[in-house]
């Protein structure tokens, strides 16, 4: 299983339950790195996709302790969330969010695919610092790339902890 998310300087993910950039070009990768596969978020992050609905051409799994959904896999707790995924090869499962979800499936997760924004956004929502987290370790940067308006950096962090697949 991976993670994917853009974060700010601050290692916010979010604002008002929405992204905090318009980014077309993370925008891009995002959907071409999960079309086809296998997303996991929470109530608010699919509350927070265009008319509250799941993202079409993925298998769309929401965590939530007390609601189900229309047209997704519904998990209730970490086990169910953990035999969802299990039947799905580990590469193609990633977690997109929110902040509760990415910090419950970080330890599970074994890279992090992180779009880092030059910028601070003013985020209400963060994610934890994986720089100063010793489990992870950055093993690629790209170059700065403007990105409507602001500079980026595509990242992918290694759990030390979890197996590579």
């Amino acid at each position: 299983m991976r993670a994917i998310f853009h974060a700010d300087r601050k290692w916010g993910i979010g604002k008002d339950n929405a992204l905090m950039f318009s980014l077309p070009l993370d925008m891009r990768f995002f959907r071409e790195t999960t079309r086809g596969k296998v997303v996991v978020m929470g109530r608010n992050t699919l509350r927070s996709l265009p008319d509250g609905k799941p993202l079409k051409g993925r298998v769309n799994i929401v965590l939530s302790f007390a609601e189900t959904f229309e047209g997704v896999v519904n998990v209730h707790s970490l086990s169910e969330t953990l035999s969802a995924v299990a039947a799905y090869p580990e590469e193609d499962v990633f977690v997109i969010g929110g902040a509760s979800v990415y910090r419950l499936l970080l330890p599970y997760c074994s890279e992090v695919l992180v779009t880092k924004v030059d910028a601070d956004g003013g985020a209400d929502v963060f994610v934890p610092d994986l720089d100063a987290d010793p489990a992870f370790e950055l093993v690629q940067e790209s170059a700065p790339i403007s990105d409507g308006g602001y500079s980026l950096k595509f990242c992918t962090y290694r759990n030390r902890n979890v197996e590579k697949f």
